[in-house]
């Protein structure tokens, strides 16, 4: 396993993890591509380059001892996933465009229709006014003609005065007719003129507004081609986007077999490391109890010929002040009989006390707790990735089946070339590089056992160590320097806790 190559996409400074994996997460959903036509800033190809870090980042956190080119793989998946929606969102909005501006073209449409409708009325209306004003100057014509051959018409006055008889009256009957007809056809003429101005204002307002509606209407139809244009280009974005993504998906789906082959030969190895130092601390337990059992053995025996030796003397002083007291009680006993002249009594003889002997009792001391080993932070820095248990991730596949991964240290996000300093006293078991697949260089710390607990602490992805094995270190001494070695895609500690022979959380321990 190796880190990202110079030739490959991007390098990217990040926590990376070693993980027991149960789990292998590739994204399959379609989504954005990064090579999408059209023009490029400079910010745009920030921004891409950006996302696609960050999604390295986030795989590197999901899935473990990966190459670089697969990592780089999925995480471009994950970014045309992430960004799908806002491509087909773009299209929706683009075609929503489309009919708005469909839209307003047919309404303009209709209004130019309904306004060229309204100005062949207008028209039409005209022509009709001025046959009728044509008519009504033909008659005012005809009535002036008849007075001017008639030498012009008399006044009602002058008609009645030169009158005779019948016929007086029959010709004022006429002349005022004939007046009538003359004010009447004027005034129609003139109400017939005021149409007519009134209909060529109208006229006019009606021509202007279809110019107004018809460049309208241009600018419409200008706008409804961007908008299919733009619906177009998006359109070939997305089907960009899925012709991509299944190439990618295609790409996984035919290195399935080798990755999953890859990733079980490195959890393999991973675990026979972890197999190796619980071995080692088994037999370090071992060997620890033995002496604890050996010194408790002996402080036991110790006690108990302790014990034994005052028990002894206190019987021996029991007995010698016991014969003394005989002897006393024998004196007196003869002492009596020899006044009394009668037989000396028997000698009283005590019996001796003998002491039971004590035995040795062994008691082992409480199993003291691990964080008495005083562990400490190796690096200074901020924790990027926890311990523990991580689901498989929505919109992922999950190849073993298992629903996830487990995360076997933490990560510090700290610089390439930041000193690593002992966590605690003890000895150099393994500094190596690439001794196992895709930890680069590494250092394996025993801290020995204490109050029945043995603790090794593991360093992954160094730039290099300055300790060998076999070595004693000290609490706080330098031991190496961070780095990307191995599986990493960017600078960062991975640190491991080995208790017991069970891989458990550091921040338990500090």
């Amino acid at each position: 396993m190796h880190g990202m190559m110079p030739c490959q996409l991007l390098s990217v400074r990040r926590p990376g993890t070693i993980r027991t994996l149960t789990a292998l997460s590739l994204v399959t959903a379609a989504a954005f591509t990064l090579t999408l036509s059209g023009p490029v800033h400079a910010d745009e190809l920030a921004d891409r380059k950006s996302a696609l870090e960050q999604q390295i980042e986030e795989v590197q956190q999901s899935i473990e001892y990966l190459d670089s080119d697969i990592a780089e793989t999925i995480a471009q998946l994950k970014v045309y996933q992430g960004q799908l929606p806002g491509a087909q969102q773009s299209l929706a909005d683009a075609q929503g465009r489309v009919e708005a501006a469909t839209a307003e073209v047919n309404a303009l449409a209709q209004r130019v229709q309904l306004a060229q409708e309204t100005k062949n009325k207008i028209t039409e209306q005209l022509k009709q006014d001025e046959a009728e004003m044509a008519e009504t100057r033909e008659v005012i014509g005809q009535i002036a003609t008849q007075a001017y051959k008639s030498g012009g018409v008399p006044t009602g006055l002058s008609m009645m005065l030169g009158s005779k008889g019948s016929d007086g009256f029959a010709s004022m009957e006429l002349v005022q007719q004939a007046l009538r007809n003359q004010n009447s056809a004027l005034e129609r003429l003139a109400q017939q003129n005021a149409t007519n101005v009134n209909s060529q204002a109208r006229l006019v307002a009606v021509e202007e507004e279809i110019v107004d509606l018809k460049s309208k209407a241009d600018a419409a139809l200008a706008a409804e081609q961007v908008a299919r244009d733009e619906a177009a280009a998006e359109k070939a974005k997305v089907d960009k986007l899925i012709s991509d993504t299944s190439k990618l998906s295609d790409k996984l789906q035919k290195q399935k077999p080798v990755i999953e082959a890859k990733l079980a030969k490195v959890e393999e190895a991973h675990q026979q490391v972890v197999v190796d130092i619980a071995e080692r601390q088994r037999r370090l337990i071992e060997e620890a109890r033995k002496r604890e059992e050996a010194r408790l053995k002996a402080e036991a025996e110790e006690r108990a010929r302790i014990e034994n030796e005052r028990r002894a003397a206190a019987a021996a002083e029991a007995n010698r002040r016991a014969a003394a007291e005989a002897a006393e009680a024998n004196r007196r006993a003869a002492q009596a009989a020899a006044e009394a002249n009668r037989p000396k009594p028997a000698p009283v003889v005590p019996a001796p006390i003998v002491p039971e002997p004590v035995a040795p009792v062994i008691v082992p001391p409480p199993a003291s707790s691990p964080s008495a080993f005083g562990l400490r932070a190796p690096v200074s820095g901020p924790i990027t990735s926890g311990y523990g248990w991580r689901p498989t991730p929505l919109g992922t596949i999950d190849f073993n089946g298992s629903g996830g991964y487990t995360h076997t240290g933490i990560d510090y996000g700290v610089n390439c070339g930041t000193p690593l300093y002992a966590p605690a006293a003890g000895e150099v078991w393994y500094a190596d590089s690439n001794a196992l697949p895709g930890a680069g260089n590494r250092i394996v710390l025993n801290h020995g056992v204490v109050g029945g607990n043995a603790l090794a602490t593991n360093f992954y992805h160094l730039a290099s160590y300055v300790v060998g094995p076999g070595q004693r270190v000290s609490a706080g001494q330098l031991i190496g320097y961070t780095g990307t070695t191995g599986n990493s895609n960017g600078c960062h500690l991975h640190f491991e806790t080995v208790l017991n022979g069970s891989l458990v959380d550091p921040m338990g321990l500090m």
